[in-house]
């Protein structure tokens, strides 16, 4: 069974950083696919970035700039690095894992919320 754990979300004022930490109880080359969703109050889940399990990664054209994701597979983590945050960047932020072949899966986890106060 995969398990991906985040941390790293907290409280922070605008123009602020976090680093968030997606722990994946698997090689991260043993996925397709790695990504980093968020869901702000009261709207849908949105892809923010992902990495491959070749290390190549990509981000959604709606996401700003701001954004880095990255991936250590010899801590089998992924990272999303967020700077200058902003109040519309208030969401709970979750780590996903596709993988089409055997096991194959989509696995979440469970989410981390950030709050960014103006």
């Amino acid at each position: 069974q995969v398990q991906l754990v985040e941390s790293g979300g907290g409280l922070v004022q605008a123009g602020g950083s976090l680093r968030l930490s997606c722990e994946v109880s698997d090689r991260i080359y043993r996925f397709n696919v790695v990504s980093w969703y968020r869901q702000p109050p009261g709207k849908q889940r949105e892809l923010v970035a992902f990495i491959t399990g070749g290390g190549n990664t990509g981000y959604s054209h709606s996401m700003p700039g701001r954004f880095t994701i990255s991936g250590d597979n010899d801590k089998n983590t992924v990272y999303l690095q967020m700077n200058r945050l902003r109040p519309e960047d208030t969401a709970v932020y979750y780590c996903n894992a596709n993988r089409t072949w055997f096991p194959s899966g989509v696995y979440w986890g469970q989410g981390t919320q950030v709050t960014v106060s103006s």
